[in-house]
């Protein structure tokens, strides 16, 4: 005879119901969640808090006689949560509970970001007695995802500051270089000469700025070399107490036996001068500015998230000051290219745009910390390297004669750039074929016609069509015109026949260029 089958639901009533309540109150204790029980019965503050565990009191900052028997509606920066509650109460079913997130506020007034489930308690006669409430601290959660959002944006900025200085680069291109030939033929007007010298002082400004646009998107490419940050802070010294001047103090805590480190001297220069300059216009009465550096290790496990700083050997340049300080609404968009809380005039929004370029582009990192009337701090840390420091190579001179007769292909894709360029180049005695892409070029020469020289930017399809035309012409030399897309050297062409020069270029500095290599 079998056996009648046992209702599960019972079943487990009967083992649940064999828990000692001691047990219980012991499990819900070491929760690592926050957890609380209260009555069923809600007021406008919210529920009646009748037990919590070790876990809420923690992620609170409550004790418990702070909470037992209070409302928990306390609790919520958004009093909207309770009204939400009071509205689910009525209509509360077992398996459906209640979930949001939010902030709470702490016992000394700051708040964290928390999820949190409601769950109802009914009885045997499926009375609603209790509410079991379930918090998670997502503190560090939030603050990850803020990192990873703000990086994005960060990106996605940079793509389209690369792309407008790339449409610029051209347009600065042919306005210096017709204020190069245009001075030529003024040169007996000095009026006519100065307005043309304001000019060119424009253009240069407007090239000034797309080559930070370029840091920032880590478009421009550096001149890398081994160096040592005491060396760079301590030539730079004076030019930095002047920039201070009279408004505060600047001191040096440089490190003995700083590692080097491999970046560009120039640019990380305008690195430096940014973070001081932005010091300087933060101090107030007393300032002081403290200029440090020092070597540290990051470990595995002081990077345990993916925003965090891999392990590595670093070395350290920190610009601290004791000014105004910064919010966390303005710290959030800080090195984004054109925010400024300058006042109009006062500054381009580049400054910080180009430190984040340049530290990037360094394979290093850059971090702030600020307080609102206590101060800030930006520290940059750079890989360090074992190499020796390399010393600055030597500066080419101009030579004497830039005239010539080989012959020239330029593809250019803007036409006005194309023009400049091919003009000037058959003025000093070149044979100059000119097309606006490959395919053009490769109707406008004839299979055998020589070609001494190419200029065209190798980035896309540019880098095959020069090195099929290297096949048949041997001692084909190329200037690659770059918007800074392209690495230079190529592998395909000997080091002596082929050079970068990229946009915006001078017009003396492309045909001081062009004949280099053409002797070479």
């Amino acid at each position: 005879m079998s056996k009648p089958k046992r209702n599960p639901v019972s079943v487990r009533r009967r083992v649940a119901g064999k828990v000692p309540a001691t047990l219980l109150a012991a499990a819900l204790r070491a929760q690592s969640e926050g957890v609380f029980i209260a009555d069923r019965r809600a007021g406008p503050k919210g529920l009646k808090i009748l037990f919590a565990n070790e876990s809420f009191f923690a992620m609170t900052g409550h004790a418990p006689r702070d909470l037992i028997g209070r409302r928990h509606g306390v609790l919520h920066a958004d009093r909207a949560e309770v009204s939400r509650l009071l509205r689910w109460l009525p209509g509360a079913r077992l398996g459906e509970p209640l979930a949001g997130e939010g902030f709470l506020v702490r016992a000394d007034g700051s708040t964290i970001s928390a999820a949190w489930s409601f769950d109802p308690l009914f009885d045997a006669g499926g009375r609603l007695t209790h509410i079991v409430a379930t918090y998670r601290d997502q503190t560090e959660k939030r603050r990850l995802q803020e990192t990873l959002v703000h990086a994005q944006r960060l990106d996605a900025v940079g793509r389209l500051a690369g792309g407008v200085a790339h449409d610029f680069n051209n347009l600065i291109s042919v306005i210096n270089g017709y204020c190069e030939m245009l001075a030529v033929h003024v040169a007996a007007n000095p009026q006519a000469l100065r307005e043309v010298a304001e000019i060119h002082h424009a253009g240069r400004k407007a090239a000034a700025l797309t080559q930070q646009l370029l840091a920032f998107s880590r478009r421009q490419p550096l001149n890398a070399r081994v160096m040592n940050l005491n060396t760079l802070v301590q030539d730079n010294a004076e030019i930095l107490r002047r920039l201070v001047g009279g408004a505060g103090r600047i001191e040096f805590e440089l490190a003995e036996g700083l590692a080097n480190a491999r970046t560009d001297p120039a640019q990380f220069q305008q690195v430096l001068l940014n973070l001081v300059l932005n010091a300087r216009d933060a101090l107030r009465d007393r300032g002081r500015i403290v200029i440090s550096t020092s070597n540290r290790e990051v470990t595995s496990g002081l990077n345990r998230r993916t925003t965090d700083i891999p392990p590595g050997r670093y070395v350290t340049l920190t610009v601290a000051d004791n000014g105004t300080g910064i919010d966390a609404e303005t710290q959030s968009h800080l090195f984004e290219p054109f925010f400024t809380t300058k006042p109009e005039g006062k500054g381009t929004g580049l400054g910080l745009a180009l430190v984040y370029g340049v530290v990037q582009q360094s394979g290093g990192h850059v971090t702030v910390q600020s307080a609102l009337l206590v101060g800030s701090t930006f520290e940059v840390l750079l890989p360090a390297v074992t190499e020796p420091v390399e010393e600055a190579p030597a500066t080419v001179a101009p030579l004497p004669s830039m005239r010539g007769s080989e012959n020239v292909l330029l593809v250019e894709e803007d036409e006005v750039v194309r023009k400049m360029v091919a003009g000037i180049l058959t003025a000093d005695g070149y044979r100059m074929t000119a097309a606006k892409s490959f395919a053009e070029a490769l109707r406008a020469i004839a299979p055998a016609a020589p070609v001494q020289l190419l200029i065209a930017d190798l980035a896309g399809e540019g880098e095959k069509f020069a090195r099929q035309l290297s096949v048949t012409r041997p001692a084909l030399r190329v200037l690659c015109t770059s918007n800074h897309d392209f690495k230079m050297p190529v592998d395909w062409l000997p080091p002596g026949r082929q050079v970068g020069l990229n946009k915006p270029y001078a017009l003396s500095e492309l045909v001081r260029t062009v004949r280099k290599l053409l002797d070479a």
